[in-house]
């Protein structure tokens, strides 16, 4: 490791790691968006689910440089434009969490749910007041395991030419310089665990009725 070249280059690998954030987390952001009304749906309807969810998980499956590359004449924008990342990784983040959300509203006891009717709920109300805010741990699992894997997927737009902690790969890789290599592993190690710690912190804040677990 040359950490003479590392404090050189410190106010550079700062830029990029606030890029790989910010197209790490947007997406994020707007694919849970998305896929709650998709998963509301799935859970709501026994007939879609299987072709809600299952067409979820096809997009999953598709390469994500080729997506990359197909989405500039998509979109009508240029291939070094941020927003293709954004939109590719918000297509994986809805697959992603589509079965998620239809699994988190499916995990709230009947019971629960019976109770707020009772009440006077109106279904939209029991949806946001009741079996959201019960579901939380569930969404949550899903988005730790969609925000480590936007941290993975964003560096693959260093091929592309787009600023984040994987040009450091790619140019580590030129000049045959493993310090820029390592570096960049390990911001991405760092990145994914401080977001998935943010999420798990989120997910006791919000859910403060849960035990919590003490060890002797």
């Amino acid at each position: 490791m040359n950490f003479e070249w590392l404090g050189r280059q410190s106010d550079r690998i700062m830029d990029l790691v606030g890029w790989h954030v910010l197209l790490s987390l947007i997406p994020l952001v707007i694919g849970l968006v998305v896929a709650l009304p998709i998963g509301w749906v799935a859970y709501r309807s026994r007939r879609l689910h299987p072709y809600v969810v299952g067409t979820a998980g096809l997009l999953y499956t598709i390469p994500s440089l080729a997506l990359f590359v197909l989405l500039p004449p998509i979109l009508g924008t240029k291939i070094l434009d941020p927003m293709n990342i954004i939109v590719a990784l918000t297509v994986y983040t809805v697959a992603l969490l589509v079965r998620v959300v239809a699994d988190a509203l499916d995990s709230v006891p009947p019971e629960t749910v019976l109770a707020a009717t009772a009440m006077g709920y109106r279904p939209y109300q029991t949806l946001l007041k009741v079996q959201l805010p019960v579901g939380v741990p569930v969404i949550c699992a899903g988005l730790r395991v969609a925000v480590v894997s936007n941290v993975s997927l964003v560096s693959l737009g260093a091929l592309l030419g787009i600023p984040q902690i994987g040009s450091l790969f790619t140019q580590g890789f030129q000049l045959r310089f493993y310090t820029p290599i390592i570096a960049g592993i390990a911001l991405c190690l760092v990145l994914a665990l401080i977001l998935d710690l943010l999420i798990m912190l989120a997910n006791r804040l919000m859910t403060p009725w849960t035990p919590k677990v003490t060890t002797s």
